[in-house]
């Protein structure tokens, strides 16, 4: 087990109508003026908009807002939004949505208070020290970026589809209600859970020995994953099942399943380059990236794919639990191939070409890439 330091400053409110608290929680979070970010309209018209209005209203807290957060949001909704806060004085963020819409709040958050270009730190040209807080109010069990420090934004010059890290945008406080989940499209549901298993599965397989306890923690997370997804697919509006999953998705990214480790994130760095250049569903893109890493590391690097189909899949060899994962991410109707992503004629060489310019000439820490594994793991996907 390797050194670590595990820092989770998100104070979680969890359950049936826990939106009523925003107000007390935002006024908590030292906020008197805050910018209300969001996606589509369907916060608009489940009312949870409104509800979130009256909260902020009952506690004396000021908002304005910025809608129309697009799935891998973009660089000029960030300025745009860096703009308004400044022009008035905002003092605080607050995201309701999904991770999109909360990696936008957070890459606001970050933009504020710096003197310079935000991209800065998105491209590892400075560090981000301070932020504004955020607080969230979840719709979609996903991204886990209600419980992480992490933002992914996308640069609309050049595609750069780009992930930070940092402490200093871990949300103040996180809203999950899980009926707000119940009216979700299945293939939204089915993208979430996906995301929130490769989030595990990025920390799970690692080289750091003796991290029993973690194994446990992530084995257990994606056992449970598995048994309460097909409830959601069949019964969209089984409480149970939806809270299940939406803490899932909290656990898989606020770190938890990391500590003591050495964390990969091969996947997640190969699939933002197809999301950034054909705009698919991250989830969905994950479902036709994982299994083509994996059977690639069954081939060069066994170990922990063996261990994770032994634990998670109860089989005997790496083959065999790639072939259950499989399986599982078919039935909730996940694409396998990029051709079932709806990509016919893609272009492997230029993604692998962005994926080494944007994460460097060796990638990935549970085995080291160069661009030909790479190239070799994209082809696989088709």
């Amino acid at each position: 087990m390797e050194n670590f330091e595990f820092y989770t400053p998100t104070e979680y409110v969890f359950g049936r109508g826990t939106e009523s608290r925003v107000g007390e929680l935002t006024k908590k979070m030292g906020s008197r003026l805050v910018l209300i970010v969001y996606g589509g309209g369907s916060v608009i018209r489940s009312g949870l908009l409104d509800r979130v209005k009256t909260s902020l209203d009952a506690a004396g807290v000021r908002y304005l807002t910025l809608g129309g957060i697009n799935p891998n949001p973009t660089d000029d909704r960030v300025r745009e939004g860096i703009a308004v806060c400044r022009e008035a004085g905002v003092d605080g963020l607050l995201a309701v949505g999904g991770g999109s819409v909360i990696d936008t709040a957070k890459a606001i958050a970050g933009g504020v208070p710096y003197d310079g270009d935000f991209w800065d730190f998105w491209a590892g040209k400075a560090v981000m020290k301070t932020a504004l807080p955020v607080g969230v109010v979840l719709t979609i069990a996903a991204a886990g970026s209600e419980g992480s420090g992490n933002s992914v934004i996308t640069r609309l010059d050049g595609m750069r589809k780009i992930s930070l890290r940092t402490t200093v945008l871990r949300p103040r406080f996180a809203v999950l209600n899980p009926e707000l989940t119940f009216t979700l499209p299945p293939y939204q549901t089915a993208c979430g859970i996906v995301d929130m298993m490769a989030h595990i599965m990025e920390r799970y397989f690692s080289n750091s020995d003796n991290c029993e306890v973690t194994d446990r923690l992530c084995e257990g997370t994606l056992k449970a994953i598995i048994a309460e997804s097909p409830k959601v697919m069949a019964e969209p509006d089984d409480y149970q099942a939806r809270a299940n999953i939406m803490w899932a998705g909290t656990i898989a990214h606020n770190g938890i399943c990391g500590t003591g480790r050495v964390e990969d994130w091969t996947s997640h760095a190969m699939e933002h380059e197809i999301s950034a250049l054909y705009d698919v569903a991250h989830g969905a893109g994950l479902a036709v990236v994982f299994p083509a890493w994996m059977t690639y590391m069954a081939k060069h690097h066994p170990h922990k794919i063996i261990q994770f189909a032994n634990r998670v899949y109860d089989v005997a060899t790496a083959e065999e639990g790639i072939a259950r994962h499989k399986q599982f991410i078919a039935s909730i109707g996940m694409p396998l191939t990029l051709e079932q992503l709806g990509i016919e004629n893609p272009d492997l060489e230029t993604m692998n070409r962005k994926l080494h310019e944007n994460k460097g000439e060796i990638i990935g820490a549970y085995h080291r890439l160069d661009s030909l594994a790479t190239l070799e793991i994209y082809r696989l996907m088709l």
